[in-house]
């Protein structure tokens, strides 16, 4: 009975898309986690966007920035909580840097549009970058200063102190793995790609 429990757990895992990311925070040293949040329109993308940059741990997706206490997605997509869709990443500071996340996010998004992102629009959906500490803020206003004289100072996104992050509900993490023909479908509906090589070239 142990045996076949063991074994469910480990299918719920890995059908949750949990197993993979538990197994990657125990190979690393806590002292070398580091954590990011960023608000970059749709959680699902930029949750994607990040989890295939080589030194990040895991994304989750959830909400911060907002007055309510227990955000969800219907009561944040309704509007009126303050609250951004963002996305916490954990990485491994010996891999990557708080800094070269942050020039990433930049290419993940359109800058210069403060009603939303591509598709998405309302307050949920628009960009922002919440710093813990001195450090990272000044990592942020570095990157920002520069994606801003490549877009000729159309930058629109805020540096924001960062509070609490709830993590959104389980149907919404991880995506991209577990739906993979619906979020290519939506991705490409919204435009997100073709609205990037507008933007940033390439």
């Amino acid at each position: 009975m142990k045996g076949v429990a063991a074994l469910l757990l480990a299918l719920l895992l890995w059908s949750c898309g949990g197993e993979p990311a538990a197994r990657a925070v125990a190979q690393v040293p806590p002292e070398r986690i580091g954590t990011a949040v960023f608000a970059g329109g749709c959680f699902w993308c930029t949750e994607s966007d990040f989890e295939h940059v080589a030194g990040v741990i895991d994304a989750v997706s959830g909400y911060t920035g907002g007055r309510t206490a227990n955000p969800t997605y219907e009561t944040v997509s309704a509007g009126g909580t303050g609250h951004y869709e963002a996305v916490r990443v954990r990485f491994d500071t010996a891999r990557t840097s708080y800094a070269a996340l942050v020039r990433h996010f930049f290419r993940t998004v359109d800058p210069t549009d403060a009603g939303g992102q591509f598709c998405d629009r309302g307050e949920s959906y628009r960009t922002a970058i919440f710093v813990a500490g001195d450090d990272q803020r000044r990592a942020a206003e570095a990157a920002r200063a520069e994606a801003d004289r490549v877009l000729g100072g159309r930058v629109v996104t805020p540096i924001l102190p960062l509070g609490r992050f709830t993590p959104a509900e389980d149907y919404h993490q991880d995506y991209y793995r577990r739906h993979p023909i619906r979020y290519r479908y939506y991705r490409g509906r919204c435009g997100r790609d073709a609205r990037l090589r507008e933007v940033w070239g390439g």
